[in-house]
C-alpha cells in the first residue's frame, strides 16, 4: 500500500517537483546574498549551513528594521510637528 501512496504522491506533484540541480542553484544564489558566507575563501559550504545562515541573516535584518523603526519614532517624537509631517510625507513616497 505504501508503494501506491508513493506513486500517487509522485503523480500529484508532477511538474511541481524540484530537481537537485535547481536546489543546488538556489542554495548557491542564497550563498551569494549572505555576507557571512560570501566573504569566505572556500566555496564548499553545506546547504544546511547556507539555510541556517539565511535564517540568521533574516532575523538580524528584522531586528535592525525594528531598531530603525523605534529610532525613527523617537526622532519624530522630538521634532516639531511641521518637520515630522515633512519626514512622514517623505517616508510615504
Amino acid at each position: 500500500m505504501s508503494s501506491r501512496r508513493s506513486r500517487s504522491r509522485q503523480q500529484q506533484s508532477g511538474s511541481s517537483r524540484i530537481t537537485d540541480d535547481q536546489i543546488n542553484d538556489l542554495v548557491s544564489k542564497l550563498q551569494q546574498l549572505l555576507p557571512e558566507i560570501r566573504n569566505r575563501s572556500s566555496d564548499k559550504v553545506s546547504a544546511a549551513k547556507v539555510l541556517q545562515e539565511t535564517c540568521n541573516y533574516i532575523r538580524s535584518l528584522h531586528r535592525e528594521a525594528d531598531d530603525l523603526s523605534e529610532r525613527l519614532s523617537e526622532l519624530l517624537a522630538t521634532t516639531d510637528s511641521a518637520q515630522a509631517a515633512i519626514i512622514r510625507n517623505l517616508l510615504m513616497q
